[in-house]
């Protein structure tokens, strides 16, 4: 399989030539990713050019509303759907709350929603304040020992008033990635609709939500090298059961009508980077242009999969064997994202994460909003975890620099 190109991916991302960042290395890509040399273009263009109210009759706004448009053409086959399927948001955390509202009128009181206790907060607790009106909500839980959902505990979970099941694709502190699409076809099979936060995965390759199979699948652009926007890819069948949330005359426009409030114009005309850059690793490293979309989007995944695996198995295969580190997660690279938690005997992890970065580690500690997740396996929330998060961008350089500088804290 093709090698990616690290010297070409970094001229992609202008934060690796910033002074003030020089001699830094950074593990705190699932908190957001830096932002690639197209996205920044875009932005560029449209603030100086298009700022002004877009799809009005003139030029200018004419442009500015195409630059808009232009973004859900251009994700569309990254993510193996329609662009009419593609809803753009201020954040995935504002997403899923007016999800949960817009869901109100299909949800009846008596139903019954599966959430689970893996889940960052933002895609849980949104779902369990309907249990205020009337739902009722069950809790897929973890495994005690490994953080895991297992499949059986959700069999035993679905019954005649189930009516959604939300949960993540992948844990923001354990990196498991969860079986999605043999979930979704065991949730369908009992007429059961599904919602996957991917905020977690999506920065590891956009995926293929058609075969996932989700009824409505979310990640965050700024977490995928973009501009600080959430991303709704919600079928059309499902989207009919959503309620109007926007102004009552937006009702049957499908971009507005599950934004409560204006989107932020530049942001979302500048997602189209986004697509741009997976363009340009595709162009860069594979010689074949007559290929499918879904086939370019294929290479594209395998490609950075493979990248982010080896650097993977070099953290990994050093916490593993230090007897003063535990790792939270599984073991090995099988199903598991770049997302690294580690909880250090004797050590404050908010300090540890602090003489990190006083050496150019910028890493992360804390709960990162699995508040949950941290009880479920008997650790304490307030103490957390320390996380090292990592992308294709993610050298091996920078893995020894952080297993150097982590060896010598805690030795």
């Amino acid at each position: 399989m093709t090698q990616l190109d690290m010297r070409f991916v970094r001229r992609q991302f202008p934060a690796f030539t910033q002074p003030s960042l020089k001699d830094t290395c950074f593990f705190e890509n699932a908190g957001g990713s830096y932002l690639c040399q197209p996205v920044l273009d875009r932005f560029d263009t449209y603030l100086a050019q298009l700022k002004l109210q877009p799809y009005h009759a003139s030029p200018a706004a004419t442009k500015a509303g195409q630059w808009m448009d232009a973004s859900y053409e251009a994700l569309a086959p990254w993510l193996n759907v329609s662009p009419a399927e593609i809803y753009f948001g201020p954040s995935t955390s504002q997403n899923t709350y007016v999800l949960s509202q817009a869901a109100w009128g299909w949800l009846q009181p008596g139903d019954e929603i599966i959430v689970t206790n893996q889940d960052h907060e933002a895609n849980s607790g949104v779902w369990r304040r309907l249990a205020e009106r009337g739902i009722e909500v069950r809790e897929w839980q973890v495994e005690h020992g490994s953080g895991k959902l297992l499949l059986a505990d959700l069999r035993a979970l679905l019954g005649d008033k189930t009516k959604l099941l939300v949960f993540p694709h992948c844990s923001n502190i354990l990196g498991d990635i969860n079986p999605v699409k043999e979930i979704c076809n065991l949730a369908r099979a009992h007429g059961v609709r599904t919602v996957v936060d991917g905020v977690s995965f999506a920065g590891h390759g956009i995926p293929d939500c058609a075969a996932l199979a989700a009824d409505i699948y979310l990640f965050s652009l700024y977490k995928v090298y973009g501009p600080h926007l959430g991303v709704m890819v919600i079928k059309p069948d499902m989207a009919a059961l959503l309620s109007n949330q926007s102004h009552f005359f937006n009702s049957e426009d499908r971009a507005k009508r599950l934004y409560p409030a204006g989107p932020d114009h530049a942001q979302v005309a500048a997602a189209k980077g986004v697509a741009e850059y997976f363009c340009a690793l595709y162009q860069h490293h594979f010689a074949e242009n007559s290929v499918t979309d879904e086939d370019r989007a294929e290479a594209v995944r395998g490609l950075l999969h493979k990248a982010e695996n080896h650097i993977l198995q070099l953290l990994l295969s050093y916490l593993s064997g230090h007897s003063n580190i535990t790792l939270v997660g599984p073991l090995d690279i099988i199903n598991r994202a770049p997302t690294v938690s580690i909880i250090v005997a004797g050590h404050n992890h908010f300090t540890l994460c602090r003489q990190l970065g006083e050496q150019g580690i910028m890493c992360g500690a804390g709960h990162f909003y699995s508040y949950r997740l941290l009880q479920a396996m008997g650790m304490d929330p307030e103490q957390g975890v320390l996380r090292f998060s990592m992308v294709h961008y993610t050298s091996a350089a920078d893995v020894g620099k952080l297993i150097t500088c982590l060896d010598a804290l805690v030795s």
